[in-house]
This record gives C-alpha cells, structure tokens and sequence, in this order.
C-alpha cells in the first residue's frame, strides 16, 4: 500500500501519514527517503517516538550518526547524544557542550558544511519539551532557489566556490562574544565548497548557509553582496515551510537540499528536541566534476 501524503506547500514539506508500527518496521523506507529527497522536508504527527524508536526509524533510512569528536582549541569532546541521538537544548544542564553553540540555530544554515566534505545526508528531529513562544522549525529549499534563477546567473554561480567557517555561522548570532569565545569558533576547521552542488542524481542546489564565509573568486564586498542576495533569494515565502511544532512530531530533512533555522523563543525556556543525524552520502561537487547517474 502506497504512502499517504500531503504536500504543505507548493515547493517543499510534506506530510506523511503512517502507522507508527509501519515505520518502525521500515517497510516505506524507501518511499520515505524518496519523498525527503523529492520534497525537502516531511512531517509525521503523532509518533511520540521514545530515543530508542528515534534510532530504529534512523537506521532504516541511512547510516546513523554515532561516535565523538576532537574538534576545537578548548579540547572539548563532542559526542552525538547517547548512541546517536543528540539532545538539542540550550540549557548548559542539559547538554553542557553543545548549549555554547545551538544560539547560531536561529541563523539560516546546513549542517555540517564547515566541517566535512560530505555533509550530513539528513536529520530527524522529535520534541521532548516545547517553548511556550516561538520555536517553530522552517526548512528553505535550495534546490528550487536555484532552479528559478536566470540560466546567466546559474552559470555564474556555477563557476564559484566558498569558504565554510564557524566564526561566520555564529557571530552574526552573537556579536557581542568574547575574545575567547571567538578563538575557540575560529579554531575549528573550515571547508570549501562549490556554490552550486551538482548531485549524483544530476540536480543541482545552492550550497548556502550564515556559515559562508567568503566567495573565493571575488573580493570581498562582492562577496558580501552576493551571499546576501542570495540569501534574500533563497529564504523568500515560496521556498518556505514553516513547521508549527506538536508534542509526538517528528520532521526530517534532505540536509543536502534544504536549508533549515528556528525561530527565536523565550529566554530560559525549557525547549528540548531530540535528534538524530544521518551520515552523508556523497561529497559537495561542482557541476564539471559531477558523472550524472541516471
């Protein structure tokens, strides 16, 4: 039996509705990656998955993230969460080594890109505790962004790189950090990347993100200029969903096509997700170094 869906905008999200017992057997997982890669984005209400039951629809659909990493000058150990599942809250209590970085959430981004040549495939995303305003969820789609661009500025862009850094994912978001806070930032290591990103599947997207640093090609006012514009472009209503959390949801993201943010909530809220990560499956390539797979 088919998967029934529902599409939540035009040009990205859709919702799925599936009995939790279905996909805990991963009998759609299929469809299910099919779906996330075609659409951006799915939402399923009403799972009220517990971590464990996170990790098994994870592992259906790709390589879960496991392990720890040696990252910066502060010689902190990060780990993703127990077994996998990472707690997303900013409370030091809760997570005490990535509360000091989850502020830059709130800035449009993809994860991963400053440091790994093969971002994350995609990420899961289930609520333990809600904020009372705010934190919805919005996910952007760069593949359509691109795609609606002028063929000029297509091929302009085409032909660019750009450097990924954690500085420049996260003072925009704290302007007002320490001198040793910003050493720690720009002690972590950086990426480079084509602008446009050619998939296996011969489709291109934007590769954007707060953590652009700098365009190589030009100098850097033009550079400034052009992240900014695009994106302006990339971030505009038709690209956008908006995701209104509900206690027993769950969202995943295509990381690779799709950009994703929160929208601030209230000082010392109590706000907990829970998330999974799955690895990536194919490194950032430029359009002339891409052999199309049909």
């Amino acid at each position: 039996m088919a998967l029934e869906t529902i599409d939540l905008t035009p040009r990205i999200a859709s919702q799925v509705r599936i009995a939790k017992r279905d996909l805990l057997a991963g009998s759609h997982a299929g469809e299910i990656r099919d779906l996330l890669v075609a659409r951006g984005a799915i939402v399923i209400r009403d799972l009220f998955l517990d971590d464990e039951e996170l990790r098994t629809v994870a592992r259906s659909l790709g390589d879960l993230r496991v392990g720890t990493a040696r990252r910066g000058s502060d010689g902190k150990v990060l780990a993703e969460g127990d077994g996998g599942v990472l707690k997303v809250s900013l409370d030091p209590k809760v997570n005490p080594d990535y509360a000091r970085f989850l502020f830059g959430n709130q800035l449009w981004h993809m994860d991963g890109t400053y440091l790994e040549t093969i971002p994350p495939f995609a990420t899961m995303l289930t609520p333990f505790a809600l904020s009372k305003e705010g934190g919805d969820t919005q996910f952007a789609n760069t593949y359509a962004a691109f795609e609606d661009l002028p063929r000029p500025m297509q091929r302009r862009l085409e032909t660019l790189t750009v450097r990924h850094s954690l500085p420049a994912a996260l003072f925009p978001a704290k302007r007002d950090c320490t001198a040793e806070e910003f050493a720690v930032w720009a002690s972590y290591p950086t990426q480079v990347h084509p602008l446009v990103w050619q998939h296996r599947s011969g489709r291109k997207s934007l590769v954007l993100s707060t953590a652009c640093a700098r365009i190589l090609e030009l100098d850097a006012t033009a550079s400034h200029d052009l992240l900014l514009e695009l994106m302006a472009h990339a971030t505009q209503e038709q690209y956008v969903y908006s995701h209104k959390w509900r206690m027993g949801d769950l969202a995943i993201w295509d990381n690779t096509g799709t950009m994703h943010r929160v929208l601030p909530f209230e000082e010392g809220s109590a706000r907990e997700m829970h998330r999974c990560t799955l690895n990536g499956e194919e490194p950032i390539a430029a359009v002339r170094d891409v052999e199309v797979v049909a």
